[in-house]
């Protein structure tokens, strides 16, 4: 089973640098990683967006980053896209709209790829709509709607951006998911997931909301279930 990184938006900027580097220890600066766009795309932000996560996980001594083209339902089955993936040691997912981004890639070769890749110890990452999409839910703000997400966090939906907008999500999502657990993530704040248990990177915390609400600051150890 491979490791998980959740952030909680604000990426590229230099504040989740522990977390990012931490990741990148787990499968080595010389591996290949991948960035895929998709969330970025609705907005024509991917190669930009896309460029600045290349640059910065350059700065932090990696070697081998590309941003895949992988912008639309076409290109999610791109069989070039699909070698690329499960070549990879580490996949990050961009932020964006959350909800493009599942329904591009579920059902797709691509998340047959990720899910083969998160199966052999690759680090599967996302940042705010990215880091949405891999849980069982995610909470939809254009519709209002829960949807179905691609679970590689299964019985769990992530609240991004909580010290600013997304805190204001959490007694709605509570009452729509009351059996889920919600992972309020703030800005510049990132959560590994390393053989069960979670660490939090960065200098904001993560709520907790489950049979009780948690506060979880830098270093802090726990599980999630």
């Amino acid at each position: 089973m491979g490791y998980l990184l959740l952030q909680g938006g604000g990426e590229f900027g230099g504040a989740m640098r522990e977390s990012d580097l931490h990741a990148l220890d787990l499968v080595g600066f010389d591996m290949r990683m991948v960035i895929i766009p998709t969330a970025a795309a609705p907005d024509h932000n991917d190669q930009r967006a896309g460029q600045n996560g290349v640059d910065w996980f350059k700065s932090l001594g990696a070697t081998d980053v590309n941003v895949l083209p992988l912008v639309d339902a076409a290109s999610a089955n791109d069989p070039e896209i699909i070698v690329t993936l499960l070549s990879a040691s580490l996949i990050y997912l961009l932020g964006g709209d959350t909800h493009y981004l599942a329904q591009t890639l579920v059902n797709s070769e691509s998340y047959g790829a990720l899910q083969t890749a998160y199966s052999e110890s690759v680090v599967v990452a996302g940042s705010s709509a990215g880091a949405m999409a891999l849980c069982e839910y995610y909470f939809d703000p254009n519709s209002g709607k829960i949807e179905k997400g691609l679970n590689f966090l299964p019985n769990a939906c992530v609240i991004p951006h909580h010290n600013t907008f997304g805190k204001s999500w959490a007694g709605r999502l509570r009452s729509l998911l009351p059996d889920s657990v919600l992972i309020g993530i703030d800005e510049e704040t990132g959560l590994i997931q390393e053989y069960g248990e979670w660490t939090v990177y960065g200098g904001g915390v993560v709520t907790i909301y489950g049979e009780e609400q948690k506060v979880n600051r830098h270093g802090e150890k726990f599980p999630l279930h």
